[in-house]
């Protein structure tokens, strides 16, 4: 009897386990896609300001004759990665007005443009390319709740 139930808990254990796995796939498999499309995305809406490579335009940190500054990179080499996920979903949603009311800025918003879902696909995408690093530093900032 108790080899029995030792049995049930192993098959139990392992049947949980597959699931884990199963579960885990499915999510990386999501995960490559929305990136994928993130991509394609990027490419259609974002790369004519923000560079194919997501290098930002020339010299982004010195302002414009409007007062604006030039649209920033999305690598490393910038500050996309300081921003939680939440601001940068609502910037590119909404535009740098919902996060900063008195800043100007040559980005539209998306909202009428991009639905969420491709939103959040597209940072899946610029995600995807920072060093190990930036992410790590960049989802710690994700975790903790704004101020």
């Amino acid at each position: 009897m108790i080899a029995n139930r030792h049995s049930r808990l192993a098959i139990a254990v392992a049947g949980i386990g597959v699931a884990v796995v199963a579960a885990w796939a499915a999510t990386s498999a999501r995960n490559g896609e929305d990136v994928k499309r993130g991509a394609e995305l990027y490419a259609e809406h974002c790369a004519s300001c923000h560079g194919k490579y997501l290098e930002g335009q020339v010299d982004w940190m010195k302002r414009l004759p409007s007062g604006r500054l030039p649209a920033p990179p999305h690598d490393a080499s910038g500050h996309t990665w300081h921003h939680s996920d939440e601001q940068l979903f609502t910037i590119t949603k909404d535009g740098m007005a919902a996060v900063m009311p008195d800043y100007e800025s040559d980005m539209p918003a998306f909202r009428d443009v991009l639905t969420d879902a491709e939103i959040r696909d597209v940072l899946a995408f610029i995600k995807s390319k920072w060093p190990e690093r930036e992410r790590a530093y960049q989802a710690e900032r994700s975790e903790t709740p704004s101020r």
